[in-house]
């Protein structure tokens, strides 16, 4: 046997509690969650640093990313002095002197192409979207990358310097002159990576990215005066070497390693450097916006 049971008349005659206003709502919200004074946002520079110190600890957890920095620099100097030095020059000592600025060049440009790969494989894992989310200056995940594989350029650089001065390379410049060569390809090499991170939000896979970076620099740096005078040259490719930007690069950085500089090879550089940063840093922003 069931019962049913009536609601007394004095229940039915209740009014029903006034709606809570949202604001109200949202106040007393924010009064729970907020137990504690938040944090100020971060600046753009402590962003940038915060996102430069996970591009290295990222070589700490995966230290097969350091095969680019270190046997690659070594395997190219090694080979080109002594596989084409003798052919090239009087002997691989002499053809040194030339083809180590060259080769510090080649090496660095070649490694800047792994930014792009890094920031594709982000995108793959879906932390590019989780990064996005933050509440950071939005520019600060790319350049904090970027700035984190400048370190891995300038221990690319030392080891190539270090290898060239073991083999009895010998700057005029000195160490003030090798210095300023360091300085002026790191500022190149942050330049020209805007260009492999266009390719990392636009391609879809990182062999694809890879290969057409590659693809890209592989006629920028054999089509230079990195390996051979280019007087020795066709007149078609000389044209093509004398608007190079690896050969402006290449130009400035054996004039500082051997005290020939001169203003207007520095102005070449800093030029290619304007033109990089103020045509595809602006595309890269508006492809990482629009993603």
């Amino acid at each position: 046997m069931t019962t049913t049971t009536t609601p007394a008349a004095s229940d039915l005659l209740k009014p029903e509690p006034a709606p809570v206003p949202a604001d109200l709502v949202g106040e007393r919200l924010s009064a729970v969650l907020a137990s504690r004074t938040r944090p100020p946002k971060p600046s753009a520079l402590s962003a940038c640093g915060t996102f430069g110190w996970r591009a290295l600890l990222k070589i700490k957890h995966v230290p097969e990313q350091l095969f680019d920095v270190t046997a690659f620099p070594v395997m190219m100097t090694l080979m080109f002095t002594y596989l084409f030095g003798g052919a090239l020059a009087d002997s691989p000592k002499d053809y040194l002197q030339f083809f180590l600025p060259g080769t510090l060049v080649s090496t660095i440009a070649m490694i800047t192409m792994y930014t792009g790969l890094g920031l594709n494989n982000d995108i793959k894992k879906g932390v590019f979207d989780r990064i996005k989310a933050l509440p950071v200056w939005r520019p600060a995940a790319l350049v904090g990358m970027m700035l984190g594989d400048v370190v891995r350029y300038s221990g690319a650089g030392l080891l190539v310097i270090a290898l060239g001065l073991a083999l009895g390379f010998r700057p005029d410049g000195g160490a003030i002159g090798v210095v300023l060569a360091m300085l002026v390809l790191l500022l190149f090499s942050f330049s020209l990576a805007w260009v492999w991170n266009i390719f990392g939000m636009v391609l879809r896979t990182p062999e694809s990215v890879l290969g057409v970076s590659m693809m890209v620099l592989f006629p920028l740096t054999f089509g230079s005066n990195i390996y051979v005078d280019p007087s020795t040259m066709p007149g078609w490719l000389q044209a093509f070497v004398d608007v190079n930007p690896i050969s402006h690069v290449v130009t400035a950085v054996r004039g500082l390693m051997h005290d020939t500089v001169t203003a207007g090879q520095l102005g070449w550089v800093f030029l290619w450097c304007a033109i990089l940063n103020v045509i595809f840093a602006p595309i890269t922003m508006r492809l990482y916006n629009r993603r």
